[in-house]
């Protein structure tokens, strides 16, 4: 038996040629060829389950099959397009050459909207999401990572449901590996009805499919191509904070009108097209935008298909920009050498950055890991704040009083460059304003890392953080 187990072992070492070749970052090249060598199969299991980019090979030969945006370049630019770009042409100088920045990084048009509104947490979210489908006269597109099967879940999908058989079209896109625990047996009624529904990349063992990596991370939902919703929040009992052992669920979700709407229908419909095979390209998805257009917003699209990395970058950049303060607001926190750099740099030429962190997540191991981090952080002047009231769930990102970004990434490895991820930054002062008396409202319920009393943490705290830092890439 141990002679087998041996075997196995130097067996899973036939791994290491095809890691070298994926050329992925030095950091965590190093950290998956550790865990190969130094943790007997399990590594190698979860370098086969979790390391492997075959999902980022398949989508870009698929996205050159099809493309939303594409597809839609034979429509004539509309009016509103034209207003857009007056309305940044009006922008300061400075403001408007970082919108052109992050376009160039992104890939993306500036884009805008009439309206937009921040859910401050599910008991916003779920009855203006509710609202909007049971309004809607042509179409609904739902995209989540996580629907449980609890009473929210089947709450939702009774609302499908009735949209469906009223005559609009709806779909509803959800990840494997965050919905998990749902059973597709609960969409009997809402497929019955004549409603459409994906895995965007099933875990299924049964069909050889044992690949948990490159997640859809993306929350977007679009209701007649006219109203998007984009935050963090998922669909459960536990974002309503009806779970007691999570306690408070604290989030964010942004509701957007105007064109933005259309931009980010072709997001929804490039990840469709990638799960089904089927195109969304019909005029009717895509309606012309009447109203004029009052803020300027800009898509920022992550993923493993998408090369510059633009979560990253996007983000950076919004820390280089700063000039009075960086306020970010993250379920976990694990950030690479860029973003940690930016964070540093930043805090030391005077701006006032402030991270907020939970505390209290579902992946304790990850506050660990986060730890790590904190000391050159607190040394450059970086204040750090651990929510532990509750589940904070919320991405957001201000820079001084008129940027904000709201989304679905984090500061980790895995927002960075394995999910696919999306944010939406917007220029306004009432909104950057509004999400920072929420922060303010959120400080008062952290407990603030103090330096000194950090530095002085028991030895066990500090192992523990340097044991599992290794394994920051893979996190």
């Amino acid at each position: 038996m141990k002679t087998l187990l041996l075997v196995c072992y130097f067996a899973t070492w036939g791994f290491i040629p095809h890691l070298l070749l994926l050329k992925k970052r030095p950091a965590a090249t190093l950290a998956w060829l550790w865990a190969i060598v130094f943790i007997p199969l399990l590594g190698a299991f979860a370098y086969f389950a979790i390391g492997t980019d075959r999902l980022k090979r398949q989508r870009l030969k698929r996205r050159n099959l099809f493309s939303a945006r594409a597809s839609r370049q034979r429509v004539p630019a509309s009016t509103t397009d034209d207003a857009t770009t007056l309305l940044v042409q009006a922008l300061p100088r400075r403001d408007r050459q970082f919108l052109q920045l992050l376009s160039r990084i992104n890939q993306l048009p500036v884009s805008s909207v009439e309206s937009l509104r921040i859910l401050r947490n599910a008991r916003e979210f779920y009855p203006a999401l509710e609202m909007r489908i049971r309004e809607a006269v042509h179409h609904v597109h739902l995209e989540f990572y996580i629907w449980q099967g609890d009473k929210t879940g089947a709450r939702f999908l009774q609302l499908l449901t009735e949209a469906v058989r009223r005559g609009v079209i709806v779909r509803l896109l959800l990840d494997g590996v965050g919905s998990h625990g749902f059973a597709e047996n609960l969409l009997a009624e809402y497929k019955q009805a004549g409603g459409h529904f994906s895995w965007f990349q099933s875990l299924d063992p049964k069909r050889m499919r044992f690949f948990m990596n490159l997640r859809n991370h993306r929350k977007l939902q679009i209701i007649d191509g006219v109203v998007a919703f984009v935050g963090g929040m998922n669909i459960g009992c536990e974002h309503e904070g009806l779970d007691a052992a999570l306690g408070d669920w604290r989030d964010v979700q942004v509701e957007a009108t105007g064109s933005v709407a259309c931009e980010l229908q072709e997001v929804f419909a490039d990840d469709w097209f990638f799960a089904t095979g089927e195109k969304i390209s019909e005029p009717g998805f895509y309606p012309v935008h009447p109203g004029p257009p009052r803020q300027p917003v800009h898509i920022v699209l992550g993923g493993p298909d998408r090369r510059n990395e633009p979560i990253s970058k996007s983000l950076v950049s919004l820390l280089n920009e700063a000039s009075d303060r960086v306020w970010i607001a993250t379920g976990y926190f694990v950030p690479d050498d860029i973003v940690l750099t930016a964070l540093e740099l930043a805090a030391s030429r005077g701006v006032d950055v402030r991270l907020l962190i939970s505390a209290k997540t579902d992946h304790p191991w990850l506050v660990t890991v986060g730890r790590s981090y904190y000391g050159h952080l607190l040394a450059a002047g970086v204040r750090i704040f651990e929510y532990s009231a509750g589940i904070h769930h919320a991405k957001i990102a201000l820079a001084d009083a008129h940027w904000a970004m709201v989304g679905s990434a984090n500061l980790d490895y895995r927002s960075m460059r394995l999910n696919f991820e999306l944010n939406l930054l917007f220029h306004s002062r009432e909104r950057n304003g509004e999400l920072a008396r929420i922060l303010e409202q959120d400080f008062d319920h952290c407990q603030e890392i103090d330096p000194v009393v950090f530095s002085h943490r028991p030895f066990r705290q500090k192992f523990a953080e340097a044991a599992l830092r290794p394994l920051s890439p893979m996190l």
